[in-house]
This record gives C-alpha cells, sequence and structure tokens, in this order.
C-alpha cells in the first residue's frame, strides 16, 4: 500500500521476534532509528492497565519527528491499542463506492463509515490536550480514531500478488487504511513533530481544504453516538475525515 499510494518512496520492513508489545516496541524503536518520514503500524490487540508502559516505544527520541500510525482494528467499536496510544497517528476506516454514473464534475466517490471499523474510548489512556473539546464530553480519555481512510474489504484495494496468491484480489482492514495515511505523510509537507495534534490544528483552521468530512454510516450503538457513528466533524469510526490532498500531512 505504501508503493502504491507513494511509488518513489523507499520502504524498510522491520519484523519483531514475537507479536509481543515488548518485541513490537523494540521493532518501532529499529524503524526509527532509520530516521524514517513515518512508520505503519498494522498491527493491534487487546487494552490493558499496562499499556501505558509501552508508550516509550511510540514516542521516544526521534520518533517525536516521525509520523507514527497504528490501525484502530477490525472488530468494530472497542479501543485497541497501540492505537489508543496518544502518540501515535490512529487510523479508521472507510466504505469507498463509486457514483454510477460519475458526475461531471466534484467528487466520483462516496464514502461512509466502514462497519467493522475500531473506534472507542480508551479505558487507561488520559486524553490528549488537541481533543480536549473535540470528542464527545462522555469519553475522558484518548479517543480514536484521528484520520481515516478506506478499508472495507468489499470496496478496498485492489492487489496483484505474482507469489502466494497467484492473481489479482482485493484487500481491506484498517491495516490497508494505516499504511495509505503513511504514505500520505511520506507524500506531504507539514512538520510531524506534533503528531497526531497537527491534524486536529489542521482540522480547525482550514477543515474543508484538507479533509474530506464523512457524515455517514456507524460501526455499531453504543451510547455516545460520536463514538460509534459518523457525522459532520470528528467522529469515532473516521476520526477528522480523510485526506483531500496532502497538505495537512
Amino acid at each position: 500500500m505504501v508503493s502504491a499510494i507513494c511509488p518513489d518512496c523507499n520502504i524498510l520492513l522491520v519484523e519483531a521476534n514475537s507479536p509481543t508489545f515488548s518485541n513490537l516496541g523494540a521493532a518501532e524503536l529499529t524503524a526509527a532509528a532509520a530516521g524514517p518520514v513515518s512508520i505503519g503500524n498494522s498491527y493491534g490487540g487487546a487494552e490493558s492497565s499496562s499499556e501505558a508502559s509501552y508508550d516509550s516505544y511510540y514516542g521516544a527520541g526521534n520518533e517525536k519527528t516521525i509520523a507514527i500510525t497504528a490501525a484502530t482494528g477490525d472488530d468494530a467499536y472497542g479501543a485497541e491499542y497501540p492505537a489508543a496510544s496518544p502518540d501515535v497517528i490512529a487510523v479508521g476506516g472507510t466504505t469507498l463506492s463509486p457514483v454510477s454514473p460519475p458526475p461531471q464534475s466534484g467528487r466520483a466517490w462516496t464514502e461512509t463509515a466502514w462497519s467493522d471499523a475500531g473506534s472507542g474510548c480508551s479505558s487507561y489512556e488520559p486524553q490528549p490536550t488537541w481533543q480536549a473539546g473535540v470528542v464527545p464530553s462522555g469519553c475522558t480519555k484518548r479517543a480514536v480514531a484521528d484520520v481515516s481512510a478506506v478499508a472495507n474489504p468489499s470496496t478496498g484495494v485492489a492487489v496483484y500478488d505474482s507469489h502466494g496468491l497467484g492473481g489479482g484480489t482485493v484487500f481491506g482492514g484498517t491495516s490497508v487504511a494505516t499504511q495509505i495515511i503513511s504514505a500520505t505523510y511520506a507524500r506531504g509537507t507539514a512538520p510531524v513533530s506534533a503528531g497526531a495534534g497537527q491534524l486536529y490544528a489542521a482540522a480547525s483552521s482550514s477543515y474543508a481544504a484538507d479533509f474530506y468530512d464523512v457524515t455517514s454510516g456507524s460501526n455499531g450503538s453504543f451510547g455516545v453516538t460520536d463514538l460509534c457513528t459518523a457525522g459532520p466533524g470528528w467522529d469515532g469510526p473516521t476520526g477528522l475525515g480523510t485526506p483531500d490532498g496532502a497538505a495537512a500531512f
């Protein structure tokens, strides 16, 4: 996905020794030491009371100048880690469908919140200052997502695999969306030292120019409507929306 969005990018794959947060964190630091523009993390797991102890892997040292994206998950409502960390850019998902017949001008696609996109309010991570007054008042901790991209496998991305699958197929999930956003950072020009906070600042100053606001669709009904139902402005499944160009990235 990074190659598709940014064909001229140099891509480094870093693999962890095992799928534990400590080993994944070590891989994160290895990736950061290479000095990339962004790091895409297409994984996540259940939250736990000890998760904050891993936050330093995603915000330590020179990682503060790297855009670190993390998938919100494909299990609908419910926060996952590391997307719930305030040190990452949590990426949700949408359903992207072509308009038929395509219009003569304007957007030729409809976009709604993907029903399986992860979202929610963290049980343990504190609310970042840049989310204060933006997320629903019922969520007093870190809320996800921050931004989104296409994730529904039914309307996902076409992939040709000449090795394992031996042909064309379609992929989706917030794992795809995360790498789309990671590659968008590689094409963008905005400073990334503020992490997700930079996106919220861009949205408040020039929202229409930088994001496509996804205003319909949901991943369930769980009381705090904005956390699971798309609407104007920020919402849980799609965050601030999807990129409208790379100006905010």
